[in-house]
């Protein structure tokens, strides 16, 4: 059978191509499972993955140091207000030139303050409806215990100042606050129903909704 790079059937392709474009957004903690959750959903429908820092970490980092700050640094007044807007517009931006091409997308990142501000979200809708897209919000539940484990277990540099003051990161956060805008939950706690049978359902569940 002839197979894409990914390993994915071409068959798979074609059953998961709808008539309208679909967008996904996909937010959660740090550790809270929003990639890999937006990586299951690529591997079943072949559709674009866009994932912030994959997008801009190289730009990101450089800038940083160009401040005068870590590399790493993801807590700072500098970063929140100067380059924070700029990783997101970025990631937007490719999100419409996929949309504009008529594409299905995913894109994953924190969305942390996006998804609890309707007036970031109804103009986001509202402009990819324009272009013949609908959008899904969905946010990732984790538990902290697990989000710690996740983090340790990733290694990545930027999370070394959270878990070194694990406690006062916590105390920043609110784990059990969800978007205040309607959204798709999905929990990646270990306790939790497994991610891919959790993509599963949800990829089900836009297919059922868009060819009705």
């Amino acid at each position: 059978m002839n197979r894409l790079a990914s390993g994915a059937p071409r068959q798979r392709l074609g059953e998961a191509r709808i008539v309208q474009a679909h967008l996904l957004l996909i937010g959660g903690y740090a550790g809270s499972g929003k990639t890999e959750l937006g990586r299951i959903l690529a591997r079943l429908t072949g559709w674009p993955m866009l994932d912030k820092d994959t997008l801009t970490r190289p730009i990101l980092e450089g800038a940083l140091e160009t401040l005068g700050l870590s590399p790493n640094d993801r807590e700072s007044e500098q970063y929140m207000t100067l380059l924070r807007p700029l990783e997101y517009q970025c990631l937007m931006a490719a999100v419409r030139e996929n949309i504009d091409c008529g594409n299905s997308v995913i894109a994953t990142a924190p969305f942390i303050s996006e998804f609890r501000d309707p007036s970031w979200v109804d103009p986001t809708v509202a402009t990819f409806a324009g272009a013949g897209a609908k959008t899904t919000l969905v946010w990732v539940y984790c538990d902290v215990e697990t989000m710690h484990t996740n983090l340790r277990h990733r290694g990545a540099a930027r999370d070394a100042a959270k878990l070194a003051d694990w406690k006062t990161y916590l105390k920043t956060i609110d784990v059990d606050r969800k978007p205040a805008v309607p959204h798709v939950l999905v929990d990646n706690s270990a306790s939790s129903r497994p991610l891919q049978a959790q993509a599963a359902e949800l990829l089900q569940s836009l297919m059922d909704e868009t060819n009705r």
